[in-house]
């Protein structure tokens, strides 16, 4: 993937004065450019709180309801501005609650820097109260581990977990800080970025002219180009780019979930996202291509399916910053190790400067075309509240233009399919990880770094519950992030597999009393009620079951000055299709 290069300047050197490694701690966040940071206090952290305490006006520290949604929320904030997300947290069971939001900004390689408290350094090791080997423990799903045992090296520590997250490919950093580090003092000496060189610090690799060349050469000679892009195209600010490329061109455009929005989905170019639940015209497309050009994406299994006949016709080419992601899944005929915004400008150059001669493409795309029109997302219509159609309406009332975030599950995949994304940064999900409970608390650190924007979490009940908590936050910070629940009391992608592979034999998958569910036509039964709970955090919400009250209950979501859960009452029994269940082909595609 690739990524952005700009560093936060560090401010002018200050007149040396002894401090103790909090106050390090908290100066370095704000040298770096940190505005806020999301932690959960802890008698490992307190120092770092005190120091936090004393800098308010400088830094704002926003207190989640548990270490999970705090490191969510940070992940939202990060994949909404591009900067490194912040989160910190005590030792021990403070510090491995953040461990799946580590894993998840690892998978899904979202800047992500966090800070945890740790026992005092003579007792590590030796199974003090709340300590956790939280270094070793992280290894596997860090860009990097840091156990700082010298108050010393904290400056140039700290200035060095911003840079690994934010350059390259981006990822999490982990810094561990003994309390007697946080407690001793020292006058700290400030480093500059050129101090702190370390594998990453020079600028990201730019394609050879060469290269380049060649790809423009094979276009000129492709009848059935793709260009299939991911979440290197939002890492490295090319949206702008990629859709100058693709419109000179008339190249068909295809995303991954990570990349959705960089290239406008209500383009005529656009053939939305594609992989096991994308959709239909995009998966035809990639797999009767000629030409794959692959930017900034992984080869997912989630989008090859079965990688042996993954676009079997197609010459591919695959243009990533992060070399070790080269033939790791999928073999191809041309890896390029590029920065993705340089290797699109300088093609864009190329074009002028060697006479280029565009393809004509127009029998393939008027076949595209054929394919988005006959075989679009779709949905049977009903007398009940189908989540489609609840998705479908919020785009309409927010004309496209909100920022969208989800949970994991059918919800996820109906929010992706009938929610069109124009600009990047506008569906935040966990795409790789696939994290429950990911969808509110990323809302929040979504509204907190773009107020001006409307956030919106569509979310499943399974899912919400699990970070359910973070409404306390939401009304205590007044973050206005809305919740718009799809409720179906099941784990309704868990129900879809059972309907499809398992003879609809329930397994713990009905999230209510099985023995008395409620239904849309009667709500005898529905538990919980989502509008009491928010209301017991002091928010407003509504429950809404009949389809005529569907968009003047959304409107009054949209409409709320601060945060508003909607309980939309769904059926259970509605499937994401179309669906290439794992392992199999596009030829094994269920369409309807």
């Amino acid at each position: 993937m690739s990524a952005k290069t700009d560093l936060h300047p560090a401010p002018a050197q200050t007149a040396a004065e002894e401090m103790n490694g909090a106050d390090i701690v908290v100066e370095s966040l704000i040298r770096e450019g940190v505005d806020v940071i999301f932690a959960y206090p802890g008698g490992a952290s307190l120092e770092m709180h005190q120091s936090l305490a004393k800098r308010k006006d400088d830094i704002r520290t926003i207190l989640p309801r548990h270490e999970q949604g705090g490191s969510f929320a940070a992940e939202g904030y990060a994949r909404v501005t591009g900067k490194a997300g912040v989160c910190m947290a005590t030792s021990g069971p403070g510090a491995t609650n953040l461990m799946t939001a580590i894993a998840d900004a690892f998978m899904d390689s979202t800047p992500l820097v966090c800070i945890t408290g740790q026992v005092y350094s003579k007792f590590i090791g030796k199974a003090a109260f709340q300590e956790t080997d939280f270094f070793g423990m992280t290894i596997p799903v860090v860009k990097h581990s840091y156990l700082v045992l010298d108050v010393n090296d904290l400056p140039r520590v700290m200035k060095e977990a911003f840079k690994i997250a934010t350059t390259g490919r981006p990822g999490p950093v982990v810094v561990d800080i003994p309390k007697d580090v946080q407690q001793t003092l020292t006058t700290p000496v400030w480093p500059t970025d050129a101090d702190v060189p370390y594998r990453e610090s020079k600028l990201p690799a730019k394609a050879s002219d060469r290269d380049l060349e060649n790809v423009l050469r094979l276009i000129e000679d492709a009848k059935r180009p793709v260009i299939y892009f991911g979440g290197g195209v939002v890492s490295a600010e090319a949206s702008k780019e990629l859709t100058e490329f693709a419109e000179r061109i008339g190249i068909p455009v295809a995303s991954t979930l990570m990349g959705a929005g960089s290239f406008p989905e209500t383009h005529e170019l656009s053939l939305k996202w594609f992989g096991m639940h994308g959709s239909a015209f995009g998966n035809w497309a990639v797999h009767q291509s000629d030409l794959l050009l692959t930017l900034g994406a992984r080869f997912d299994d989630r989008i090859t399916g079965d990688v042996s006949k993954f676009a079997p016709q197609a010459e591919i080419v695959h243009i990533d910053v992060d070399a070790s992601e080269h033939n790791k899944n999928k073999i191809v005929h041309h890896p390029i190790v590029s920065d993705i915004k340089h290797a699109l400008g300088r093609m864009i150059e190329l074009m002028d400067q060697k006479g280029f001669k565009k393809p004509n493409l127009e029998a393939w795309q008027q076949q595209c075309a054929e394919w988005k029109r006959d075989y679009p997302f779709s949905y049977n219509e009903s007398d009940h509240i189908i989540p489609q159609h609840a998705v479908q309406t919020l785009c309409e009332l927010t004309k496209g233009e909100a920022i969208i975030t989800t949970g994991v599950g059918q919800h996820q995949m109906f929010a992706a399919q009938f929610y069109d994304f124009n600009h990047p940064r506008s569906l935040i999900s966990s795409l790789g990880l696939g994290s429950m409970g990911y969808g509110y608390p990323a809302a929040l650190g979504a509204k907190v770094a773009r107020p001006d924007r409307q956030v919106v979490d569509i979310d499943g009940d399974g899912s919400f519950m699990m970070n359910v908590q973070e409404l306390a936050t939401a009304k205590i910070e007044k973050i206005a992030a809305k919740a718009m629940i799809l409720n179906n009391q099941h784990l309704g992608m868990v129900v879809q597999w059972e309907d499809r592979f398992y003879n609809s034999v329930r397994g713990n998958t009905i999230l209510g009393d099985e023995n008395n569910i409620g239904t849309p036509e009667n709500l005898t039964g529905l538990y919980p009620d989502y509008v009491k709970i928010a209301e017991g955090f002091g928010l407003p919400g509504r429950r809404v079951h009949k389809k005529s009250e569907l968009k003047d209950a959304i409107q009054e979501m949209l409409d709320s000055e601060e945060a508003f859960l909607l309980d939309v009452i769904t059926p259970y029994d509605e499937h994401v299709l179309p669906m290439i269940p794992a392992g199999k082909t596009v030829d094994q595609m269920i369409v309807r």
